[in-house]
């Protein structure tokens, strides 16, 4: 089972093993860009461009799994925690999650796909569990379905995309200092339009926040600033091939401003809630690479800064391209997550 990604700019598709040690392979990772608006706030808008794009992702990656694990944006995800009995059947739990959804969730039952996931012991309620609910409209279940089927895999799980993130970092979490027990981590992903902040301790959601900026920005300075059209603009970020002088005039200048927009983003989650400090921030996304951001971001907010590679610590098979995998690492956070389902279900 392959994890495929699908956000506004681009897909990444990521395929996991696991040798006789169980440990985790890298066997085949790729990323194709998509069209400008072929895909706006998870809704699909140029299915046919989409599904072209999927086939050359697939292709360039050499896969040959026929099933896969996709995800929604949590803007279309109605997401709520509950409390339930332990020692419930699957049928009674069942009733009881459709039961409590009714009272968090705006549409009828019958117009959303609805699933529940049992997180472990109440922490507050000695005998009872904690149950994650999830639900979304059917349309958008159905779309994502529909591209995967369109080039041929068969979709097995349809996942949200910040748990799926939140999976692939978890890894990296337990390779901190003392195994990232009761450290405070902020997870900042770098999209092409929104930032999102994840703030977690010891598995735990604490805060999430989207921010209105990312990499596309970047595009848009290039654009202004040399005449590029959007499409030159892109193809030569990703290339590498600007001017002399676009490391002083456009890219130092984007850095200051990535770095002013995570400190902004932990000043709105130390004011909202009684936390006032995080231990780590990772970084992850298309952006999250780029050469001294990490260093602007503890200058702004004083808090250690690393990018994320969710393949750390993997195994790395042969037709991997191992320096571009580097290169692209941070990009494949929600995918690798998604990879890693076929080891949990």
């Amino acid at each position: 089972m392959i994890g495929l990604d699908i956000s506004s700019s681009s897909a990444k598709l990521v395929e996991l093993s696991q040798d006789r040690s169980s440990n985790l392979v890298l066997e085949r990772c790729a990323i194709e860009p998509l069209g400008r608006g072929w895909i706006n706030d998870g809704n699909i808008e140029n299915f046919e461009e989409v599904v072209d794009a999927l086939r050359r992702l697939v292709a360039k990656s050499g896969t040959k799994a026929k099933s896969a694990a996709m995800a929604l944006p949590a803007s279309v995800v109605i997401s709520k925690k509950i409390i339930l009995p332990s020692g419930l059947s699957e049928r009674e739990m069942e009733i009881q999650v459709e039961s409590e959804a009714n009272q968090y969730i705006p549409f009828s039952l019958d117009e959303v796909s609805l699933d529940f996931c049992v997180v472990g012991p109440s922490s507050t309620s000695a005998g009872d569990v904690e149950v994650v609910i999830a639900a979304s409209r059917k349309e958008k279940v159905s779309d994502r379905q529909g591209l995967a089927e369109a080039i041929g895999l068969t979709p097995e799980v349809i996942d949200v995309e910040s748990y799926a993130s939140r999976l692939a970092a978890g890894r990296i979490v337990e390779r901190l200092p003392g195994g990232g027990t009761d450290a405070m981590i902020a997870l900042f992903e770098i999209g092409a339009t929104t930032s999102t902040l994840q703030v977690l301790r010891n598995d735990e959601l604490l805060y999430e926040r989207d921010q209105v900026f990312g990499g596309a920005q970047l595009t848009q300075m290039l654009v202004r600033q040399y005449g590029f059209t959007q499409e030159e603009a892109e193809a030569k970020k990703r290339a590498g091939e600007l001017p002399d002088d676009y490391g002083q005039v456009v890219l130092h200048p984007f850095i200051e401003s990535m770095g002013q927009e995570v400190e902004r983003a932990l000043k709105f989650f130390f004011t909202s809630t009684p936390h006032h400090r995080v231990d780590y921030i990772l970084l992850a996304g298309g952006s999250a690479g780029l050469p001294g951001l990490t260093e602007a971001v503890t200058n702004h907010t004083s808090f250690p800064c690393q990018v994320l590679n969710p393949f750390e610590g993997m195994e790395i098979a042969r037709g991997v391209r191992e320096k571009k995998m580097l290169r692209e690492a941070p990009s494949y956070l929600t995918a690798c997550g998604l990879a890693m389902r076929r080891f949990l279900r």
